[in-house]
């Protein structure tokens, strides 16, 4: 039997263009002989379809649409992923379309509820497994969470008889290096089983969420023998066939995912996030506010790659505070990108601004207040060229900027989409290193990746004036927000006393800043919005009972 696995990118909600694309992968898998093709995870509507799931008529499309596909695709026998709303409760179901119908359904048993899952909010765990025969092979039906509890997985399927093939559907979020964790829970799922699997995911970008594919197949003994591309489409296909009780595994040499390291992972996942945000929200074109910095160049190159150089405008709003050299690397960046560029000094708008606040008693041009109405004017000139070009402002705010609250809410927060934010600093700077090797030239100017970072918004102002130098912020920041670590715990580890309080009552003071931030692409174990989810009123002191 020949087996598909058909990873393409969803849009969430766009049942009829989910089905449409899974009819034309379907046509390329009847001319390659496929007589099982595997969709992943809630396919039909995308993942995650959050509260669509609340609407009992987007839950009655869903069905309507199944069984639409399963009339135009009677070639072959098809498992796809939908919301299944049956006798007053919605499941997260896997339906099998056989001769023209939906002719079985299999209903997720285990539902996540960590980090950004809160699939209990949505649907009822199923209870009973399927196993469906297809050429004298039983092939177990799963979806995503259910194999990565091997001992609940192996209860499940106890009196569920012979089983030859295993199958997971899955819409597996992307983090760096999370790949090695679902090979081995591929592989242990399929040694624990003694039977070949089939592991489909989901592509695409849906917010902040990526989904990077990398759908697998594994023999019997758990080894990874053909793996699909990374973060594109892609149709992974293997024979299996069973010899005296023994089943055999396979791969036709149509398609590989080559073995990539982190950095090209976070590269490839803030493109597709890019492109697949500003697209499927309905815009073609952004604007970036570009400073002359490292922050802006990162993410108007990322814009580049993702959207084309056509399609991107850089804009520089110099002050006084500006140095020649900033300027005139904003100019070269946009120059190397191929990019439309403008210059609009804010100069006198600044001043008008000042002068007619300085009405009030107490204002003066020497404090916070006066550098941040710099980036406010900034915000407001980027959002109005958006409202009139019908652009997208992508923010350029970078993880350790955004955690310390080192931003301007209205100014440099203000857009719809923030590219790094999930991206800390010291990688900022191996990503631009990255993107210039990529593309064997300079994109990126080196006077920008070895200029001293710097918000220019007074006379002589570099980051390290009101932070720790960033290889400590980000390996305190590490701790703190992605592994969860007391200060206690940070400063046992030798980070310094003083620094680790001050970073973390920072990055608590700062949450109301981060709740009206833009969304931007998860890179990390854990991002700020979906995955970490603290209340801005909080007066939990994480200081308390140091040494």
């Amino acid at each position: 039997m020949r087996i598909g696995l058909g990873q393409f990118d969803a849009v969430v909600g766009d049942l009829e263009g989910n089905a449409e694309r899974m009819r034309e992968i379907y046509g390329q898998a009847v001319e390659k002989k496929v007589d099982l093709l595997v969709f992943p995870e809630l396919a039909v509507c995308s993942y995650p379809p959050e509260d669509l799931l609340l609407k009992k008529h987007f839950l009655d499309d869903n069905r309507k649409v199944v069984e639409k596909l399963a009339t135009n695709c009677t070639d072959a026998t098809i498992v796809v992923g939908f919301a299944d709303h049956y006798r007053g409760k919605t499941y997260n179901a896997a339906g099998v379309l056989r001769n023209g119908r939906l002719a079985n359904v299999y209903r997720k048993g285990l539902l996540p509820n960590e980090g950004v899952f809160d699939e209990p909010r949505y649907f009822e765990p199923g209870n009973k497994p399927m196993v469906i025969t297809l050429d004298d092979l039983n092939i177990a039906i799963t979806i995503c969470r259910d194999i990565w509890d091997i001992e609940w997985l192996a209860k499940f399927l106890k009196n569920a008889g012979q089983i030859d093939t295993l199958l997971n559907i899955s819409a597996s979020p992307f983090h760096l290096g999370k790949i090695r964790t679902r090979e081995d829970i591929v592989s242990d799922c399929a040694t624990r089983l003694k039977c070949p699997v089939g592991y489909c995911n989901l592509v695409g970008g849906q917010d902040e969420l990526i989904f990077d594919g990398r759908s697998m197949f594994t023999d019997a003994a758990g080894k990874i023998v053909a793996m699909a591309r990374a973060f594109e489409d892609d149709l992974l296909i293997a024979d299996i066939t069973k010899k005296n009780k023994t089943v055999h595994i396979e791969p036709q040499p149509n398609s590989s995912g080559a073995d990539i390291g982190l950095l090209e992972e976070a590269y490839l996942a803030l493109v597709l996030g890019t492109k697949d945000y500003v697209r499927k929200n309905g815009f073609s074109k952004v604007l970036i506010g570009l400073s002359g910095g490292i922050d802006s160049a990162i993410t108007a190159a990322i814009a580049v790659a993702a959207l084309g150089a056509e399609n991107v405008t850089g804009i520089t709003m110099p002050s006084k505070f500006n140095s020649a050299e900033t300027i005139s690397d904003a100019e070269r960046c946009a120059k190397n990108l191929g990019i439309k560029f403008m210059t609009i000094p804010i100069g006198s708008v600044l001043e008008q601004f000042n002068g007619s606040l300085e009405k009030v008693d107490g204002w003066n041009s020497k404090g916070l207040a006066y550098e941040n109405l710099q980036a406010r004017i900034r915000g407001t000139i980027l959002m109005s060229l958006s409202n009139q070009f019908d652009a997208l402002v992508l923010t350029t705010g970078n993880k350790s900027e955004i955690a310390v609250g080192y931003t301007t809410l209205y100014g440099d927060t203000a857009g719809g989409f923030a590219v790094i934010k999930d991206v800390f600093k010291t990688m900022v700077y191996k990503l631009a290193k990255y993107i210039n090797e990529i593309n064997s030239r300079e994109i990126i100017p080196k006077s920008v990746i070895d200029r001293v970072p710097t918000a220019e918004l007074r006379p002589n102002q570099k980051d390290s004036d009101s932070l720790p130098e960033y290889d400590l912020l980000d390996k305190i920041l590490k701790g703190y927000v992605e592994e969860d670590k007391s200060a206690q715990q940070l400063i046992d580890e030798g980070l310094p006393k003083e620094a680790v309080s001050r970073v973390i009552r920072m990055v608590d003071r700062n949450e109301y800043k981060r709740r009206q931030s833009p969304p931007g692409v998860k890179i990390t174990p854990k991002a700020f919005g979906r995955d970490r989810r603290l209340p801005i009123t909080n007066r939990y002191n994480h200081s308390n009972g140091l040494k």
